[in-house]
């Protein structure tokens, strides 16, 4: 699977006019290779989440319908700056979710930790990962599903889909400070970005083969 985290810049001006164009994005449904889209509004940046099959999916709809898409809904006028990162995912997390799209489907919050690591220690960060994040958080409840995404040697997205604010709160309480304790990821991290977006309904894009009526 192949990963995608876009953060732009948007005037308040022009956050009408960017989440209008968001929407345009429904397009690409159809394409092959998508396993969905997701984003929202965090602290007057706009955020996505994109996932692909595979970088060869994701490449071909580059080639082949982004430039389209971002020409006929003119949303490259709407915001100040952008970054963008890509790579491979190297963790799926199970979750409530049966899979990771009906995980993307039924979401309402998305939870992101940009994490930047100290030289040598990505072979422990992701071992911690797999024995005590993944599991301590699909035991919370609520958490419906989620990834790891390696966007260059030294920085990695977690990202987990929520039932919704409620959930995360309750398992931010009762459950992560003992996962914290117990992963010890001190020596890993050099920095840590976290990320908690109300994801916006209409910015989500599934395959159509998947889509189904307003939730």
């Amino acid at each position: 699977m192949w990963g995608k985290w876009i953060g732009c810049e948007v005037p308040e001006s022009g956050r009408e006019r960017f989440s209008a164009a968001q929407r345009g994005w429904a397009a690409i449904g159809d394409q092959p290779g998508l396993v969905g889209q997701v984003g929202g509004w965090d602290r007057g940046c706009a955020r996505v989440l994109g996932l692909w099959a595979d970088e060869e999916a994701y490449g071909r709809f580059m080639r082949e319908r982004h430039d389209a898409v971002i020409g006929a809904s003119g949303q490259g006028g709407t915001y100040a700056a952008i970054a963008t990162a890509t790579g491979a995912v190297v963790l799926e997390m199970a979750g409530d979710a049966a899979e990771l799209p009906r995980a993307l489907e039924a979401a309402t919050l998305l939870r992101v930790a940009d994490c930047r690591l100290r030289p040598g220690r990505a072979a422990h960060f992701l071992d911690v990962q797999r024995r005590v994040w993944a599991p301590g958080m699909a035991a919370a409840g609520g958490m419906l599903g989620g990834v790891v995404t390696r966007l260059d040697p030294h920085r990695y997205l977690v990202t987990t889909l929520w039932s919704g604010p409620a959930a995360h709160r309750r398992y931010a309480a009762e459950r992560l400070p003992a996962l914290r304790e117990h992963a010890a990821t001190g020596d890993d991290l050099r920095a840590l970005t976290g990320h908690l977006l109300p994801l916006e309904p209409a910015w989500a894009v599934l395959p159509v083969r998947r889509r189904r009526g307003p939730r």
